[in-house]
């Protein structure tokens, strides 16, 4: 397969980006995407001429760190998957693919594809935590949940944290993640005590890095490759309301 590469090259943070057309070929149909940009590097390296800079870790769909925007959607062209697990039979032999960093005002661009995806790891420190002391691991029947709240606290904490929702959300939107790490933690009886304040404070933090607001077109959703739902940014509003009342 061969095929035409849009890329987004954008030396540092403030540097003016532009886009870039390269043609690579004899990628099987087989590889994941990062491993066609593996490809192009080798071939840009090769010619003398800078690699593309992209995120990339576990490469399993578990880190959430190989945000990318393909084509108009975040992590490309295929449902509930990362860019990890994309893979290169899903675009057509000779087609021209647009590769872009994900883009919103909490998420600066460092280079090239990659962002600064720090405004997360802040929310979860303003609090994205349970702050009693639990000691030793407690046996696992001493708690008794109800399962259909185990299994939303699951889901919920499925998030690995990528971005997608914010690439997607035409107002830059992190609700999703907010909600979905609010929810997981409301859910459980551990967090239930700091329920209310964890939301207030979070939503405090998203507002300060430059987050937008949510106007529920549920892009987030469909964009999310673990398919968190927005039943969690409904539980965070309660949570956030509730909050607010007991001042």
């Amino acid at each position: 397969m061969e095929f035409n590469l849009k890329i987004w090259r954008q030396k540092n943070a403030k540097e003016k980006g532009h886009f870039e057309t390269y043609h690579i070929s004899g990628i099987e149909e087989d590889a994941s995407f990062l491993e066609m940009l593996d490809i192009l590097n080798e071939q840009l390296i090769r010619e003398g001429k800078e690699p593309v800079a992209f995120d990339h870790d576990c490469r399993e769909g578990i880190c959430g760190a190989c945000s990318l925007y393909i084509d108009g959607r975040a992590h490309g062209p295929d449902d509930h998957v990362t860019t990890c697990q994309l893979f290169m039979r899903h675009f057509k032999d000779g087609a021209t693919i647009t590769v872009e960093p994900w883009r919103s005002a909490g998420f600066p661009v460092i280079k090239d594809l990659v962002v600064d995806r720090s405004a997360f790891d802040k929310i979860l420190q303003a609090g994205g935590f349970i702050s009693v002391r639990t000691g030793s691991a407690q046996d696992a029947n001493n708690i008794l949940i109800p399962h259909d709240k185990a299994e939303k606290s699951m889901d919920a904490a499925a998030c690995v944290g990528c971005g997608a929702c914010v690439a997607t959300c035409k107002n830059g939107s992190a609700m999703l993640f907010v909600g979905a790490r609010v929810s997981s933690l409301a859910l459980l009886p551990q967090g239930r005590p700091e329920a209310q304040k964890r939301a207030r404070a979070m939503v405090a933090k998203m507002d300060e890095l430059g987050f937008g607001n949510c106007t529920n077109t549920r892009a987030c959703e469909m964009e999310c490759p673990k398919g968190i739902s927005v039943e969690h940014i409904a539980r965070l509003n309660y949570e956030f309301l509730a909050a607010k009342f007991k001042q």
